[in-house]
């Protein structure tokens, strides 16, 4: 079957009309993850198949306020591609050093000042993963190729341990909690998805919006920027497409991301179920001029509606709706059989969130938005296949995941 192109739609930035793909990394601190992550990134077969087509890809690392070796081990990593066959002739790669740290802001820096204007989509990706499979990025590619009513395509994020032949108690726990997680329709992990061009260059993510950036992004999306209802299909979930992220040790890192977690979706809850909504139909269709002009004209916006937001919330639990019953609701959709199985899974999540949310309530009565648990990623190394497909055979082989 022939696959129709996506057409790009916004004006020349950078004078390479045959750039259809732009790959952004955002990194902080990744020296040791940051070379797992693109090696397995320079082993998909997206580039080979973009080549076939005369078309190019773009690969910018955006390094936020690092203090680390994340940028010289990403520069000395592209400057390698340079001789490769392949890469060094479809592949135009930088680094871009932000001065500030922060995800939302190097996102977008990449989405509105440094991804190619000719490209059809855009390829997020968190500096701390490792692809799983050499066909991951093109099948997530022609999925928003072949399915016109997706804006965004998703793979399967897969916790290290499930790779593993034997795991713990906890470790079990975990990997089921992840299970019920997946069960929530239109799912959008921020650590990797394709967005087509048009729908991200409407989007401006707020500063102020400390996490769960995916979850802001999904909500506009699949509902056409608050302006209809809620449809999930704007997401699809991609077959045989997965990418491996290193799962917290221990349960204090556990807790320290919840909480994190809890803080970003009161934040999301505030702007997609209070404020944004109510914005005009021209505002609403415009999101990221109506966003970026609030920063521009009062940096503290946002700010003081999450105050606002917290002065009226007795107890934690009411933070955003639905916080006593999402993890419920995750293991009532599972089948008979594993939710006999997956209910100690279920009472541990529903205890960690508890505690998570009460010390995110706490956090954000003292007026404090932006809490940033360091993390890393030493162990990734382990998963990326010792040598990159070489064979045009081997690039056109699929490779089936099963998360």
């Amino acid at each position: 079957m022939k696959r129709r192109m996506i057409t790009p739609t916004t004006t020349d930035r950078n004078d390479d009309t045959l750039i259809c793909v732009s790959v952004g990394i955002i990194a902080w601190n990744e020296e040791e993850a940051i070379e797992a992550a693109l090696q397995s990134l320079g082993q998909q077969t997206l580039f080979a198949e973009l080549h076939q087509r005369g078309l190019r890809a773009e690969i910018i690392c955006m390094a936020n306020g690092c203090t680390d070796r994340t940028t010289q081990l990403a520069t000395r990593f592209f400057e390698k591609t340079a001789s490769d066959p392949l890469l060094g002739k479809t592949v135009c790669w930088r680094v871009v050093e932000v001065p500030e740290r922060g995800k939302n802001n190097s996102w977008n820096l990449f989405v509105h000042s440094y991804s190619a204007a000719n490209a059809a989509c855009l390829c997020f990706m968190d500096a701390d993963i490792v692809i799983h499979g050499p066909e991951t990025l093109w099948r997530m590619y022609c999925a928003l190729e072949l399915t016109p009513n997706a804006s965004v395509a998703v793979d399967h994020p897969l916790k290290d341990i499930a790779l593993n032949g034997r795991n713990s108690l906890s470790e079990r726990i975990s990997l089921a909690t992840s299970g019920m997680t997946r069960t929530a329709m239109a799912q959008l992990s921020g650590q990797l998805y394709f967005i087509r061009t048009p729908i991200a260059r409407r989007i401006h993510l707020p500063k102020d919006l400390a996490a769960c950036e995916d979850g802001f992004i999904k909500a506009l999306v699949c509902t056409d920027f608050l302006t209809n209802r809620l449809c999930p299909d704007r997401v699809t979930l991609v077959d045989g497409a997965a990418h491996v992220f290193q799962s917290y040790r221990t349960f204090r890192d556990v807790l320290r991301n919840q909480k994190r977690q809890m803080i970003g979706q009161t934040i999301v809850h505030i702007l997609i179920d209070q404020y944004l909504k109510d914005l005009p139909m021209s505002e609403r269709l415009n999101m990221a001029v109506a966003i970026q002009a609030r920063e521009n004209s009062d940096r503290d916006w946002l700010k003081r509606l999450i105050a606002r937001h917290l002065s009226g919330v007795k107890y934690f639990w009411r933070l955003f709706p639905n916080l006593l019953r999402f993890r419920y609701e995750r293991w009532r959709a599972l089948p008979l059989a594993k939710r006999i199985t997956h209910f100690p899974s279920a009472l541990a999540g529903y205890a960690v969130t508890l505690l998570a949310s009460r010390m995110a309530f706490r956090f954000l009565k003292q007026g404090s938005i932006n809490y940033w648990p360091d993390t890393r990623s030493p162990g990734l190394k382990h998963f990326v296949s010792t040598r990159a497909p070489t064979s045009s055979s081997e690039r056109l082989v699929s490779t089936t995941v099963q998360p």
